[in-house]
């Protein structure tokens, strides 16, 4: 899922994001009918001939940065309403969303000074923010973006929707991974604010570099695991049995590519 740069890598198959896994993604042909699949797409699917017959489609709302609007996501996410089964055929929403996260600290365009945000004022137990590069602020500054994301970019109710958290090194994320997860914390405490469904779309070693170890107490614990990194659907459902990301997480939905485009196969 992801309009962050593995989302652009992994649409452009020849420098595909998780180069880890070795070479670029093998074209595995269309989904098969006796599996029902879903797909993500975000900006780089812009003006792009999208398939049909898919059980669920996950949106990207951000055109590649935290703090930006995907330009066609309402044509996008009328064409998921639409075209995705109106029948509920897999565990996974029929159409959900997924934004961009990142942690710039000073060196982002804007940087809260304080716990206050759009009238709200914003508490966690990382104390007060007062402008530093510390957690205090990241936490203020993730539960920003998961306001703008929800208010600003064009959502409709979205309370309604399951919102994915992108979380990948191409993005902007500081060296201390306390911070990082505060920043995450406090998007997913917005989002739950509103009673909306959260989960997190990483791999196990991105996640580890950005996050570090999450506390059991941290509301990251135990919220669904989205995994990128296969190359074939049999890879995708090889990693359902992979560990979650967070302590108590389970993997519900895995990622791969085919065809230039980016499929998911949801978990049983």
């Amino acid at each position: 899922m992801a309009a962050s740069m593995m989302k652009m890598v992994l649409s452009f198959a020849a420098a595909f994001g998780l180069a880890l896994m070795g070479g670029g993604p093998a074209m595995a042909g269309p989904p098969r009918p006796s599996d029902p699949v879903g797909i993500d797409v975000s900006w780089p699917q812009c003006g792009k001939t999208l398939p049909t017959g898919l059980a669920f489609a996950i949106v990207g709302v951000n055109n590649g940065l935290a703090n930006t609007t995907n330009p066609c996501f309402q044509e996008q996410l009328s064409w998921a309403e639409s075209t995705v089964s109106q029948q509920q055929l897999t565990t996974q929403p029929r159409v959900a969303l997924y934004v961009n996260t990142a942690n710039p600290g000073l060196a982002g365009s804007w940087w809260p000074t304080s716990n206050e945000y759009m009238g709200t004022t914003v508490t966690s137990s990382y104390g007060k923010c007062e402008g530093k590069n510390d957690a205090a602020c990241a936490y203020v500054y993730g539960y920003a973006k998961a306001y703008d994301d929800a208010t600003l970019r064009g959502v409709d109710r979205p309370e309604d929707y399951f919102w994915w958290l992108d979380v990948e090194t191409g993005n902007s994320w500081q060296s201390d991974t306390t911070a990082n997860r505060a920043d995450l914390e406090g998007m997913t405490a917005y989002f739950e604010s509103i009673n909306a469904g959260v989960g997190i779309y990483s791999t196990g070693s991105q996640w580890s570099k950005i996050a570090g170890t999450v506390p059991s107490t941290s509301n990251l614990a135990g919220l669904p695991s989205w995994l990128a990194g296969a190359r074939t659907l049999n890879g995708a459902k090889s990693n359902c049995s992979l560990a979650g990301l967070t302590p108590g997480s389970k993997v519900a939905v895995t990622q791969y590519v085919s065809s230039g485009l980016d499929y998911n196969y949801a978990c049983k």
